[in-house]
């Protein structure tokens, strides 16, 4: 059976005159068949009845490297000189456009060197490195690691492959919007996760070619909103970045390449915060049973954060970009989750330091359903009266209706609180 980028009649399209054209991107697919996996894309019964829209997930985190950023390497490496594939290339990245290099650079047999922030994920290093890729940590930030890139590249005659801004890798991503098109035809709007704009970009011109109508929504985490304030001023801006759990996306300056694809093609941008990421990947994978990186979950942030009404009942795709997230960071991000769902509730009680004291607040406790995790005594800080003592306590809760119900029970138990909290993201 033909696939839409063998049948897309891309003499009648009206293409962009940008850095990437259509016919680029049908020809990125041919290159690149049956090097990168054709990821599933089916509905989600769960997320759309959580939603109230009709959620399509299309899971590019089970790429071999866990992301759809192979989709770019590929291609790129692919166009690679017989000369430039001796010399090799190198890159700078967070992670996952360094694995979709390594591993495919492996297969190509090209040299591939990686210059990563000093803060890049422990699981992104340790499987660049397993590949064969040759790995530079330099930098706190990804601009340090992109320069070191640069002076490396020239001092040793490397082929830089930038990770978004490269016309290359932009149409190698844009060949991920002809399998949702086929997969999800009546797709009605799309949610893509958006760092410097490189798949946005890419898959843009494939979906406003092929299906005008459809609805292209670009998510871009708050601390790192590079891409709106390039749209917003018709150049690349740089923004001042924060920490965010979407890592991936940290990006302080869009690109040029991209910002001009994307200008004319994409329908808005909505921008997430850091609950709603870490919300995401709870739902992720309590729902779906994925584990998602914090730039992967960003379109569910979107629509879980409230922004998106007007998808409802609609039938929409969300992007799983990259499942590469250390184990450790995922299970404090699902802590952060649950804390953020109401699921978790700490406090600092002021009870009696005598016996049964404490026994009175378990008591309490388990009348109102709450399961305790954690308790830690503090006397050396609870005040002149030595008769009581300070205890921080979290519990387990069902939601935050629940932890309304457990301060009420404490208080009319005479247990005083001093603090509660939600250990909510700031």
């Amino acid at each position: 059976m033909n696939t839409l980028a063998e049948t897309a009649p891309v003499s009648t399209v009206v293409e962009s005159p940008s850095a990437v054209s259509l016919s680029e991107i049908v020809a990125a697919r041919l290159r690149i068949n049956g090097s990168v996996a054709r990821t599933p894309c089916g509905e989600s019964a769960a997320l759309s009845e959580l939603t109230g829209a009709r959620v399509f997930c299309k899971q590019e985190h089970l790429q071999r490297t866990g992301s759809f950023k192979e989709r770019g390497a590929r291609n790129a490496l692919a166009q690679l000189s017989p000369e430039q594939a001796r010399l090799g290339v190198i890159a700078a990245s967070a992670g996952n456009h360094a694995l979709g290099l390594a591993w495919h650079g492996r297969l190509l047999g090209v040299p591939v060197t990686v210059v990563m922030p000093r803060f890049a994920p422990l699981v992104k290093v340790a499987r660049c490195r397993q590949f064969g890729a040759t790995v530079v940590l330099h930098g706190d930030t990804f601009d340090e690691a992109r320069c070191e890139a640069g002076r490396l590249a020239e001092e040793r005659a490397l082929t830089y492959v930038h990770p978004f801004d490269d016309p290359q890798v932009i149409a190698g991503q844009g060949t991920l919007a002809f399998e949702i098109l086929e997969q999800v035809p009546d797709a009605e709007a799309i949610l893509v996760p958006v760092g410097g704009g490189g798949l946005l970009a890419g898959m843009a011109t494939v979906l406003r070619a092929l299906k005008p109508d459809l609805e292209i929504i670009g998510v871009e985490p708050a601390n790192a909103a590079c891409f709106a304030a390039g749209l917003a001023a018709e150049a690349p801006v740089r923004v001042a970045t924060r920490f965010t759990l979407a890592d991936g996306l940290a990006v302080a300056e869009a690109g040029q390449h991209t910002l001009a694809i994307a200008r004319p093609l994409v329908s808005r941008m909505v921008q997430v915060g850091e609950e709603a990421l870490a919300l995401a990947m709870l739902r992720l994978a309590e729902l779906e049973k994925c584990i998602i990186e914090g730039a992967g979950a960003a379109g569910l942030a979107a629509l879980l954060g409230g922004g998106l009404p007007e998808l409802r009942g609609k039938r929409v795709v969300l992007l799983l970009t990259g499942g590469n997230i250390d184990p450790l960071a995922h299970s404090r991000v699902i802590e952060r989750g649950l804390a953020a769902d109401g699921r978790i509730y700490r406090f600092d009680a002021l009870i009696s330091d005598r016996p049964g004291g404490l026994a009175h607040l378990s008591g309490v406790l388990a009348e109102a359903g709450a399961n305790v995790t954690e308790i830690v005594h503090n006397r050396t800080f609870a005040g002149p009266d030595l008769s009581r003592v300070h205890v921080l306590c979290t519990v387990e809760t069902r939601d935050r209706e629940h932890i309304a119900e457990v301060q009420q029970r404490l208080a009319q138990n005479g247990v005083e609180l001093s603090r509660g909290e939600r250990l909510r993201w700031g």
